[in-house]
């Protein structure tokens, strides 16, 4: 069994209530609804059969808050509520830190690297350079971090992918969705390289402006792909594929399947003792992102 420790939580994400459901195969609907997450209630009630993954449980959790992570523990059946992060060395084999605010990332990440326990970083991973960097050279020195937005395993991303071949030369991918540019953007990001089978990006330009994100990226293969996040738009995640010969496009929506399989990677590269998912490939989509940054302070385009 493999014993994981659950750390959360920031502000509007409901990843440690969501996928401690998914990965013990029990939930509290009223606690999850008290801490003012009916979606995720109404996802969990949806696949509740499928709930539970095979040979691993959530034994820990930590928050910056202890009733937030006693909300937690209560909402599916987590044994331990701990009073400090580091109170779970020795304790668990893997950790996810479920908290999509990178600024703390490093910070909260460090401990369990160095320790050398699998970790799983919700993301983006990093928001500027010098994290990236040290997470680079956290990998470089053999330490297991896994780190990717769950759409690279959405089930529409798959179909679409599959229908490319349809469409002749592939030119221009738009990518639609909304609020901001570093903790959506990294969205459309990851299920963009998946889709194109994480192509190297060449350079990245933001045109857009606050709340209002058009980010143009082009890759070595020569597509371009442009990201619209719009903070107010009514919209579901979307993207649009334009080749040489026909187009096509898909909404992604399905989010407890993604979630699930994301989930599921992590753990068998814990079985395995390497992650699944190679890190030149999250470092590709959090170097553009990075770069879509410094394109918006300096106007200019980014080369990568």
């Amino acid at each position: 069994m493999i014993k994981i420790g659950m750390i959360g939580m920031s502000l509007g994400n409901a990843h440690p209530y969501s996928w401690s459901a998914i990965i013990n195969g029990i939930y509290d609907a009223g606690e999850i609804l008290k801490a003012g997450y009916p979606g995720v209630v109404q996802y969990l009630n949806e696949h509740i059969n499928s709930l539970g993954v095979s040979g691993a449980s959530v034994t820990h959790v930590w928050a910056q808050d202890k009733s937030m992570a006693e909300s937690i523990a209560c909402s599916s059946g987590i044994e331990m509520v701990v009073p400090h992060l580091e109170d779970m060395l020795g304790q668990v084999d893997a950790v996810i830190l479920a908290r999509d605010d990178p600024d703390y990332h490093k910070e909260m990440a460090r401990p369990f690297i160095e320790s050398n326990i699998p970790i799983f970083i919700d993301k983006p991973l990093a928001a500027n350079r010098s994290d990236l960097s040290y997470f680079q050279k956290s990998v470089l020195e053999g330490k297991f971090i896994f780190s990717s937005s769950s759409m690279r395993y959405a089930r529409e991303v798959d179909l679409l992918k599959n229908s490319l071949q349809k469409l002749g030369a592939i030119e221009l991918v738009t990518a639609v969705g909304k609020k901001d540019w570093i903790k959506y953007g990294v969205h459309m990001l990851e299920a963009v390289f998946s889709l194109l089978d994480d192509p190297v990006p060449r350079s990245v330009w933001s045109v857009g402006q606050k709340d209002r994100e058009v980010v143009h990226v082009t890759f070595s293969t020569g597509v371009v792909a442009t990201f619209h996040l719009f903070q107010h738009i009514s919209s579901t995640f979307q993207l649009h594929v334009f080749g040489s010969e026909n187009y096509e496009h898909c909404y992604i929506e399905d989010s407890y399947s993604m979630f699930r399989r994301n989930i599921q990677v992590f753990l068998q590269g814990v079985r395995e003792g390497n992650p699944r998912l190679s890190f030149e490939k999250t470092y590709n989509i959090i170097h553009t992102l990075i770069g879509a940054l410094e394109s918006q302070q300096s106007g200019e385009k980014v080369w990568l």
